[in-house]
């Protein structure tokens, strides 16, 4: 595709994340969320994969696009409506940016693509879909596991550790080695419970 149509799902996508109600507050001025939250799997993945192609780079773009309409609260509140939601969040992510990129022009091989990383299809085995995971831990290590911790002060230790081991498991030898190496701004107060967690 050219770059043209590249541009122009990133604009479409950016424009509908704009409309989210919820609003965040980085580098001195407001954000709405989901906005942020793209940006900074866009700028993280230039940082970890930056000859990432472009289909890659929508899909990561796309991760959470629109999530606000698709809350928590339409769900039973136990475990069971959890994986409920998280299911139908990773299907109505991947319909949008697939039905964005469809609405510049890209074909169908390349709607699939997204369709896969983004619903989070074969996980380990879909290089996409890998890419799209290591990008996602990184960004929360770096920019939310610090307020969740904030969140959530009744989690001792043990907890911690499963958590950021959970987050571990899910990513690639390449994105341990890059989380680790100084190129991920690590949450300094987090960083020994990181350590710990990781050692070995």
């Amino acid at each position: 595709m050219t770059p043209q149509a590249f541009e122009e799902a990133v604009k479409l996508m950016d424009a509908a994340n704009s409309e989210d109600p919820n609003v965040e507050l980085a580098d001195g001025k407001e954000w709405p969320k989901e906005l942020l939250y793209a940006h900074r799997m866009s700028e993280m993945l230039e940082r970890y994969k930056p000859g990432a192609d472009d289909v890659s780079k929508l899909a990561i773009r796309g991760q959470h696009i629109m999530r606000w309409k698709s809350p928590r609260s339409d769900y039973p509140m136990d475990r069971k409506g959890y994986h409920q939601w998280r299911t139908a969040l990773y299907t109505f992510h991947a319909n949008n940016v697939a039905e964005i990129m469809e609405k510049v022009g890209y074909d169908e091989a390349s709607l699939e693509r997204v369709r896969q990383a983004v619903g989070k299809k074969a996980l380990k085995k879909n290089t996409d879909t890998q890419l799209l995971e290591d990008i996602a831990a990184l960004v929360f290590i770096e920019h939310y596991m610090l307020a969740f911790a904030e969140k959530h002060p009744e989690y001792d230790e043990t907890k911690w550790i499963d958590i950021i081991r959970k987050t571990w498991r899910k990513m690639t030898a390449d994105a341990h080695e890059f989380a680790l190496s100084g190129k991920l701004v690590l949450p300094e107060p987090l960083i020994p419970l990181i350590q710990k967690s990781v050692a070995g």
